[in-house]
């Protein structure tokens, strides 16, 4: 098997553990201050990682280091605008179309400020991807509400975010000033990680001491139930997830791969039914199948060659 059908095969497992995270963070920010969750999710997660990658952490880079921080900055501006939207949601839903649309724009922002070439299938396979994602998500319509624009600012940083991460974690030949080569050493997917996950969670905290004056609650005034919540956050939807994700975008240089990442919202409206006791409608289901038609798409170049080989076989 390929890089990129390994990557593509992650990054399905990654949409998993980030749609079932949508139902931990839900049920956490009900229960407490959402920055404050941000932070102990991500410190934690990041924690562990760190404590995996010790030795790869002694023999950083200061170049290393800086790529790092820098991912987790945009991150953190990414994550903070994302919960905020979380708390202020009337419908999970439509927080979750107006994230997706963050994997629809990766392609655009890569070929404009990056210079990235994009395949045709990719542009022929985004608006089908945005239709099938407003008719899954918008089933109660849309209203312009304070969480929709956390939401939308996410969804922007998000897409620059995903670009940064897949540089970082490859390596490149980049122009640097004065016109001289600068070779750029990927940074270890491990590495990238923790390092990302602690900055978010220390930018998170500094939002949260600025934000939330609720630090001065205690936490034993908290039901034991968010623990969990908090737990699963972090090792499931947070240091899993985004470990998987950093290592399957280290296997590809190439941006147009975030477009399985539409599938995001496909599971999070399945884990919803299941967890909230929905029910899918016909537009849903419908929604559902013009997103995997939008994957059918964008991966139809390496899809016809596979047939094409196993017709061969036969």
């Amino acid at each position: 098997m390929s890089n990129a059908h390994k990557s593509d095969l992650l990054l399905v497992v990654v949409t998993l553990l980030a749609a079932i995270s949508w139902m931990f963070s839900k049920e956490a920010v009900l229960l407490m201050p959402p920055l404050l969750f941000m932070a102990l999710r991500f410190l934690l997660a990041g924690g562990i990682l760190a404590l995996a990658a010790h030795r790869y952490l002694q023999r950083l880079t200061r170049d290393h280091l800086k790529r790092s921080v820098q991912v987790g900055l945009v991150f953190g501006v990414a994550m903070s605008c994302w919960i905020m939207g979380l708390f202020h949601a009337s419908h999970v839903g439509e927080g979750a179309f107006l994230t997706s649309l963050g994997v629809v724009i990766v392609p655009v922002i890569a070929r404009i400020g990056f210079g990235e070439p994009q395949p045709a299938s990719t542009w022929l396979a985004i608006p089908v991807a945005v239709a099938g994602l407003a008719l899954l998500s918008l089933q109660h319509g849309f209203r312009m509400e304070a969480g929709k624009l956390y939401f939308v600012a996410a969804a922007c940083i998000f897409a620059l975010f995903f670009i940064l991460n897949t540089r970082a974690a490859n390596t490149r030949i980049e122009t640097g000033a004065g016109g001289q080569t600068v070779h750029r050493e990927r940074v270890p997917a491990l590495v990238l990680t923790a390092i990302t996950l602690i900055t978010v969670g220390l930018f998170a905290s500094v939002l949260s001491l600025l934000l939330e004056p609720a630090w001065s609650v205690t936490f034993s005034d908290f039901p034991a139930i968010l623990a969990w919540w908090v737990l699963a956050s972090a090792l499931i939807g947070t240091a899993a997830r985004f470990f998987v994700q950093t290592y399957a975008q280290s296997l590809s240089a190439h941006s147009h791969g975030v477009v399985i990442m539409v599938l995001e919202p496909v599971w999070v409206a399945l884990f919803a039914a299941g967890w909230f006791g929905e029910t899918m409608s016909a537009s849903q289901l419908g929604g559902c199948a013009l997103i995997f038609a939008a994957l059918l798409i964008n991966r139809w170049a390496a899809l016809s060659r596979a047939v094409r080989g196993w017709l061969r076989s036969r």
